[in-house]
């Protein structure tokens, strides 16, 4: 049942019922307003008849026959239509007329708040009692039966009861209406909804307002789905690509080792009484491949790792910490290497540990291994400073530098350099995470002509209209970057 037919039945339903509840109301007023007027009425009869009942009792009282019948038809005259009943002070009644209970039935004395209603055989009366004083004391009772009203309830209960059999159709048919245009909006999103091109995504779904909050809310709903549908979409064609770029990348850079591992092994099968030295170099082979085996499975590990990582896995952490800890744990894999890092007090930022951590590694790990002359130890120098609300992270090395033709291809997969022994994906890995978090990575020269100088920082905030924490190397805003205590000097370390 489409909506417009449940507003209309229901309102077919509700409009009688409500109108049947407005009318007992309005039916029990209009009782209540002509009993009041019924007793009104007598009030005023009683009143209008009480000078004529007093002579008719002194009329009574002092034997007039001819005054006591003049007096009875003035009485009766005065009442009308109303029943009256004079008794004098002997408890004989002096006067009888009009409709009125029989004169078994007991009637009250006195009835100082108004007309009260007397019931006998079946009947009701609304009956006054009023005390006449004087030197010929009595009682006065006038009558009007209760059923008098009944003509005037009975057109209000059915005017009643044509207003609900009128209003159930009417309203039916004006709720149908109204609540037809007021579907409309709706039934315009449902047709916007089922047109809909899967492939199309959120971008063929822009919210059109419609003037009602509840179909406003709906198609804003509708527009996040699809947002998040394509977000989901877009994650999973990404974890695709992922997974066939791991695999290609692993098969071809991983053929190379695996067939010198085999025929490494197929020579130890073949001659089991090799010499001992040759048998070592053949050991050491295997040991090297299995290196760099074990090297290529975690480079492209960690490159799959950090293009599905979700944005639930950043936090707030500290970059100083980070670099210090990066920079003695390279410290410590080469002893022969001379660190030295410059580093603020704190600098706070919103960003993946482990990403960083990988990144710090690996830009360090490419300037001990490459940053070097020949019979001279690696001299790194480590520099992070906070600039124009952004943070900048320099290594400089003493090495011979990269030319100006393969700064861009040093962050390619697998590129190498003549006689490298890494991967060749360290670099790409350090080009991963920067843009990750938002940020870039460019090699030069270093500043006194010797080496290279990589530098990794982030995009300035206000660039890219960013009012929170950014998913860059800085991430905290400006003016916390700025602020003298994050950066006060603590010295240079040296590793």
């Amino acid at each position: 049942m489409k909506l417009a037919t449940r507003v209309a039945v229901s309102v077919t339903v509700v409009v009688p019922l409500l109108v049947l509840a407005a009318g007992l109301l309005l039916h029990g007023l209009v009782q209540r307003d002509l009993r009041r007027q019924q007793d009104a009425r007598l009030q005023d009869r009683a009143s209008a008849v009480l000078p004529d009942v007093r002579a008719l009792l002194n009329a009574d009282r002092n034997d007039r026959p001819k005054a006591e019948q003049n007096q009875q038809r003035k009485v009766l005259g005065g009442v009308m239509d109303a029943g009256i009943r004079v008794r004098n002070a002997q408890a004989s009644v002096v006067l009888e007329g009009g409709p009125q209970p029989a004169d078994a039935v007991r009637l009250p004395e006195q009835t100082p708040d108004g007309p009260v209603t007397v019931r006998a055989k079946g009947r009701a009366w609304r009956v006054l009692s009023v005390p006449v004083a004087g030197p010929a004391p009595g009682t006065l009772w006038l009558f009007a039966p209760a059923s008098a009203t009944d003509p005037q309830l009975a057109a209000v209960r059915r005017r009643v009861l044509l207003v609900a059999v009128l209003a159930a159709p009417v309203s039916g048919l004006v709720a149908y209406g109204l609540a037809g245009r007021a579907t409309a909006s709706v039934r315009r999103l449902s047709r916007r909804a089922a047109a809909l091109d899967p492939a199309a995504g959120a971008a063929a779904f822009a919210p059109v307002p419609a003037g009602v909050a509840e179909v406003d809310e709906l198609s804003a709903s509708i527009a996040g789905l699809l947002a998040r549908y394509d977000e989901q979409a877009a994650r999973t064609a990404q974890a695709l690509d992922t997974a066939r770029s791991f695999s290609s990348a692993a098969s071809h850079e991983l053929r190379t080792p695996l067939m010198s591992m085999r025929t490494d092994l197929d020579v130890l099968a073949a001659h089991p009484d090799l010499p001992a030295e040759e048998r070592a170099e053949v050991v050491q082979d295997l040991q090297s491949d299995h290196a760099r085996l074990l090297e290529l499975l975690t480079a492209l590990r960690m490159l799959a790792l950090g293009d599905l990582v979700d944005v639930s896995s950043f936090a707030p952490l500290d970059l100083c910490e980070l670099v210090d800890s990066a920079v003695g744990e390279a410290a410590r894999r080469h002893p022969e290497a001379r660190l030295s890092a410059e580093l603020p007090a704190r600098l706070r930022l919103f960003g993946w540990e482990a990403g960083l951590r990988i990144l710090l590694a690996n830009v360090l790990a490419n300037a001990v291994v490459h940053g070097r002359l020949p019979q001279e130890p690696p001299r790194i120098t480590v520099r992070l400073r906070a600039e124009n609300g952004s943070a900048v992270l320099t290594v400089d090395d003493a090495g011979p530098g990269v030319p100006p033709a393969e700064r861009d291809a040093v962050f390619r997969r697998f590129h190498h350099r003549p006689g490298s022994p890494g991967s060749g994906l360290g670099l790409t890995l350090v080009a991963q995470q920067a843009s990750l978090h938002h940020g870039t990575v460019t090699v030069e020269d270093a500043p006194d002509g010797t080496g290279a100088r990589f530098t990794v920082t982030d995009v300035n905030p206000r660039a890219l209209g960013i009012t929170r924490l950014t998913l860059a190397l800085s991430g905290a805003p400006e003016a916390e970057l700025l602020r003298g205590s994050l950066f006060e000097p603590v010295g240079d370390a040296t590793y």
